[in-house]
């Protein structure tokens, strides 16, 4: 084991040892000393140069256990959390180490959290791979904050099966009101319909093939992982969220099943999308459902961000902020798995929930079609998940333009 690859407690151990050995020859040629001059003895030069030697031996290996001390007093505390990417955790995987171990021959599969997917789609860490290699330490840079996505907005869960039952309400006819207490007489009754819907668990997979180089270059296959195989997933994860129709392997998405905004809700003198969404807000609070949040195309969210007034300020934030993007006091979430120039607003929580079935799992073979022979590896990257809409009114869709067109008659 060279220097270079010790831990700062082996190299700790190391100096102590060395330390303790020139301190036992000093006391033993200070015994050995004082024993001569307590019987007469003159010390003769060769005592004396075996004791210099001895105390200059002690005072270099007491140097450099007051280095290595500061060294590590400026070094981070081991219990401070660090954030992993989730390549990071995959290349530190024991599994993974193994793997790489035996040649990359076989198949090593990692499971990882879903939070991973969405907060990994870029590398957030500065992990190294252990033992595996030697990281070169870069420099510090800026955090990058995470863009909101539509998983954020829903109320998380989990669940063992492969389907999921849940009561659907369709139906609430309101008829409470006051009641005089005369005997006999009947308290107003109200009406809930509620139908059992079933939602069933689907898998978001893909996959991406790569040289066998590849394994003996940790950062690249991070790098894989993170920058593309998560990036893919967590887009169609979203789409899916959105805009699946419920047929096939399918999820029923939010989008599909929401309740269209209503014709001619309201009279406003040349209205923009902002105002487009401050009435489906409206919709939503009449609903009994306020909104949580807002889903729109990015395109349609620039076109909201640089709308002026007439002395040519911006209405909607500042150019210069990177506060999260809030409208109505709500959040955006902007995302290409939107249509342009469709919008959905929605009490998210109360609404939908979405089922992790299985979190993240990425797999690695050389044992898939001729891979063996051609000197490739293939890396998978799955998840498993099911999405329940509790309450499709909960969500008010529609079309910018269109909306537009009926607040102005």
């Amino acid at each position: 084991m060279t220097t270079e690859t010790k831990s700062a407690a082996e190299l700790a151990a190391e100096t102590k040892a060395l330390f303790d050995r020139r301190f036992d020859e000093v006391k033993g040629l200070a015994e050995d000393a004082l024993g001569k001059i307590r019987s007469g003895e003159e010390l003769t030069a060769a005592t004396k140069e075996l004791a210099d030697q001895a105390i200059t031996g002690m005072n270099e290996a007491k140097a450099r256990m007051d280095e290595l001390e500061q060294k590590m007093a400026l070094r981070p505390s081991g219990d401070q959390h660090e954030a992993k990417s989730a390549g990071y955790l995959f290349t530190e995987n024991e599994n993974v180490k193994q793997f790489l171990a035996n040649g990359g021959r076989g198949k090593v599969v990692v499971e990882m959290e879903a939070k991973a997917i969405i907060s990994s789609l870029t590398t957030d860490a500065n992990g190294s791979a252990g033992d595996l290699v030697v990281p070169q330490r870069g420099p510090l840079v800026s955090a990058v904050e995470r863009r909101m996505t539509v998983r954020d907005l829903l109320t998380p869960g989990r669940t063992s099966s492969s389907s999921i039952q849940y009561p659907k309400e369709t139906g609430f006819t309101n008829s409470a009101a006051t009641h005089t207490e005369t005997a006999g007489t009947t308290k107003p009754q109200s009406e809930i319909k509620f139908d059992i819907a079933t939602a069933n668990v689907t898998t978001i997979a893909h996959f991406v093939k790569a040289t066998r180089q590849i394994m003996d270059d940790v950062p690249a296959l991070q790098s894989y992982i993170d920058g593309r195989l998560r990036y893919g997933l967590a887009y169609a994860e979203e789409l899916q969220l959105l805009n699946g129709d419920g047929t096939g392997t399918n999820l029923n998405g939010i989008y599909t099943q929401a309740t269209a905004l209503a014709s001619n809700p309201a009279v406003i003198t040349t209205p923009t999308k902002i105002d487009v969404l401050r009435v489906a807000i409206l919709q939503a609070t009449l609903a009994e459902l306020p909104a949580t949040g807002i889903v729109v195309h990015p395109t349609d969210w620039m076109g909201i961000e640089t709308t002026k007034d007439s002395a040519g300020n911006y209405i909607v934030g500042d150019p210069s902020s990177s506060i999260q993007p809030r409208l109505w006091s709500l959040p955006v979430v902007q995302t290409q798995a939107m249509t342009v120039d469709k919008f959905l607003v929605g009490a998210f929580r109360m609404g939908a929930q979405i089922f992790d079935r299985m979190d993240a799992r990425v797999e690695l073979s050389t044992e898939d079609g001729s891979n063996f022979v051609q000197n490739l590896i293939t890396i998978l990257c799955e998840e498993r998940l099911a999405l329940a809409v509790y309450r499709p009114e909960a969500f008010t869709k529609g079309d910018f333009s269109d909306a537009i067109t009926d607040l102005t008659s």
